[in-house]
């Protein structure tokens, strides 16, 4: 068993008071969920047509990959997609497969 330095079980469940909210303050407005991450108001793929991003199964991603290399948030958006295993289309100017590979390599 792991202990925390307060003394609690590594991974004990914490029971939050009557308003969560207010004891998780700014933290609720930081990482809201609805909202897209910053980056991407920058990438290129946003201003283009996102049908190149998602190219039908044995598809060119050549045109998607063309304009990640100049994107400024590419890394950025491949980090994005390893995160959240994201499995359709091109993240970072790598497809799903590219990803997947990059994956096992680093496992």
């Amino acid at each position: 068993m792991r202990l925390e330095a307060d003394g609690r079980e590594w991974g004990q469940v914490v029971e939050w008071g009557a308003n969560p909210d207010e004891e998780l303050g700014e933290l609720i407005d930081i990482f809201d969920p609805a909202e897209p991450p910053e980056w991407q108001d920058r990438a290129l793929c946003a201003q283009t047509d996102p049908e190149a991003f998602f190219p039908e199964k044995g598809g060119s991603t050549r045109e998607a990959k063309r304009i990640c290399q100049g994107c400024e948030v590419k890394s950025e958006c491949l980090e994005y997609a390893l995160a959240h295993d994201e499995r359709f289309g091109i993240w970072g100017g790598l497809s799903e497969r590219e990803r997947r590979k990059l994956k096992k390599r680093a496992v």
